[in-house]
């Protein structure tokens, strides 16, 4: 399972962020992951994929290697494509079926975005900003107002709540893992974080999860109770849902860092200078609590003071 994510990570680490992708050289950072793979992975784990489609996977990888780079959110566009040729061959294995469950979460980002290019003021030779915020806010909330709860989300939204409530969260801030993962315990990430809620080790081990001999950020209960007191502590730092929320997906060291360099306390400043998914991330967290609760994000309530 681990190999697709060493080849992005080797792709993230090796490659800068550049505009113009097809100078890089997928095909020999492929050679390179391979000779990596076979003295470190497992047979069966080789064997399901060497059967994907090699090109097809170069292809994403151009694609994907400025996704993960950027910060201009117009260009993830350009990923919708690869992205759906190739969560097909990710999902045709139970080895990168995790992939193919993250991957799946994020398909939208790619079809919102165009809708968001649409929108843009053409100009010849001149760099389109980021949409504002409101912008996609506004995008957001039409693409999620006619989706219907998934299967799993009636499955697991009942038993989410009382664990946000317990830990003093309002009940709605489970609607994260619909986001994250479609609430699908199996999804994982290329750079490691894992579960519904898509927590980081370091961060799963700091809220009391247990990474080995089974991995408890798979596990519904231990993975929320995690994540609610991880966003606990983020809207207690910053005192807005909206900041905490992006804080969850980019890191709070990010968000503070761009906070003071801008001097203000105000997501909206600072929504365009965030990473790309980040800034797609908060107005979808918002959009679908607003779609499944008829409650805006800004206006959920701080979180309770426990007795302990």
């Amino acid at each position: 399972m681990r190999f697709i994510a060493a080849i992005l990570i080797f792709v993230c680490v090796s490659v800068s962020a550049q505009t113009n992708v097809a100078t890089v050289d997928v095909g020999g950072l492929l050679d390179s992951v391979q000779q990596w793979a076979q003295t470190n992975l497992d047979d069966d784990v080789l064997r399901a994929l060497q059967e994907v489609d090699r090109t097809q996977v170069q292809d994403f990888l151009r694609h994907y290697q400025t996704y993960l780079n950027g910060d201009y959110v117009l260009d993830l566009a350009q990923l919708k494509g690869a992205a759906t040729t190739v969560l097909p061959l990710l999902d045709a294995h139970e080895e990168t079926q995790p992939y193919a469950a993250w991957l799946r979460s994020r398909l939208d980002y790619f079809e919102v975005t165009e809708k968001l290019q649409a929108l843009a003021p053409s100009a010849t030779n001149v760099i389109t900003p980021n949409p504002t915020y409101k912008q996609e806010q506004e995008v957001w909330v039409k693409k999620m107002s006619p989706k219907p709860w998934s299967e799993a989300a009636k499955e697991f939204v009942p038993e989410l709540k009382p664990i946000f409530a317990a830990e003093g969260l309002p009940r709605e801030l489970v609607w994260l893992a619909e986001v994250e993962s479609g609430f699908d315990r199996r999804a994982e990430s290329p750079v490691g974080a894992l579960g519904m809620f898509q927590l980081m080790p370091e961060t799963a081990k700091q809220y009391g999860l247990s990474l080995w001999p089974f991995d408890e950020r798979k596990q519904v209960e231990p993975a929320a109770r995690a994540a609610a007191q991880y966003l606990r502590h983020l809207h207690g730092r910053f005192k807005d849902w909206r900041l905490a929320v992006a804080a969850y997906n980019c890191g709070e060291g990010r968000v503070q860092k761009l906070l003071t360099a801008q001097k203000t306390k105000s997501y909206a400043r600072i929504a365009t200078l965030l990473p790309a998914e980040t800034q797609m991330y908060v107005p979808k967290v918002e959009a679908v609590i607003l779609q499944r609760e008829r409650i805006r994000l800004d206006k959920l309530p701080a979180p309770a003071q426990l007795d302990r």
